[in-house]
């Protein structure tokens, strides 16, 4: 445990260093004003662009407005910033060869990719969490948010997802050391999963809907029990990848 905790605050501290834990937060804060008022401004720049002489009837923007634009941007913008910034956090470690002294001094493999799950889901955890509070906070002031239901599981399912593309970026940065081999098993592991989503039959248990079902899921159009199966799966799924992670690790030469 001792060294479990030593080696996450190293990670912490490289990450701080490294200004990655600047860039998320202040990424996803950023993200957080811009929904609300994205929402809020919409309307008014369609407006002075429709030509004269054409009526076009634009509804009034609502708090439904401001979260579709959270489910929009942050699967569309924010996870593949989450993607990017983490893309290297197992080519880091071959390419400089800093493991290879702590690893003979007896630190455990495991150990090193827990610390590292560990480090990034915390970081992704608080800069979501930064996002979801500062749209929060603005659509409530903005609007009233009264005809939202299920809001929190709705954001739950996106953190989730996020988990699980950590857990697949440090299968693939085990499996290929290089940045780009890491960034692309993610990347093909993500198309997969919508090419798998054509087929009607696994929408149902495809992790894909955590971060596409959610204003039918915040409307009531969709009951929470059709996203239990893929709550479900992407929890197993993230569990499995981290497993296999530390498999491969510990046959891998450094």
């Amino acid at each position: 445990m001792k060294a479990y905790i030593a080696f996450t605050k190293k990670e912490f501290t490289e990450c701080s260093r490294t200004y990655k834990l600047f860039l998320m937060i202040t990424f996803f804060l950023i993200l957080g004003m811009l929904n609300p008022i994205t929402a809020k401004i919409t309307p008014m720049l369609l407006d002075s662009f429709i030509p004269e002489g054409i009526f076009i009837t634009i509804t009034e923007p609502t708090a439904l407005d401001s979260w579709a634009q959270f489910f929009k941007n942050v699967p569309q913008m924010g996870l593949i910033i989450l993607v990017i910034i983490f893309s290297g956090i197992m080519a880091n470690e071959f390419s400089r060869g800093t493991l290879i002294n702590m690893l003979t001094k007896g630190l455990s493999r495991k150990i090193v990719i827990l610390s590292k799950f560990t480090m990034a889901s915390v970081i992704w955890t608080l800069s979501y969490s930064v996002c979801s509070f500062t749209t929060y906070f603005y659509t409530a002031y903005l609007w009233n948010t009264e005809g939202i239901v299920c809001l929190i599981p709705a954001i739950f399912c996106v953190w989730l997802f996020g988990i699980l593309l950590l857990s697949v970026i440090i299968l693939g940065g085990v499996l290929f050391k290089g940045y780009s081999g890491g960034l692309l098993f993610t990347g093909c592991f993500t198309v997969v999963l919508f090419l798998m989503n054509i087929f009607p039959n696994i929408q149902k248990y495809n992790p894909v809907m955590l971060v596409s079902g959610n204003m039918a899921f915040i409307t009531g159009v969709i009951e929470s029990s059709e996203f239990v199966l893929p709550v479900i799966i992407s929890a197993a799924g993230t569990a499995i990848f981290i497993t296999l992670s530390v498999i491969l690790f510990n046959k891998k030469q450094i």
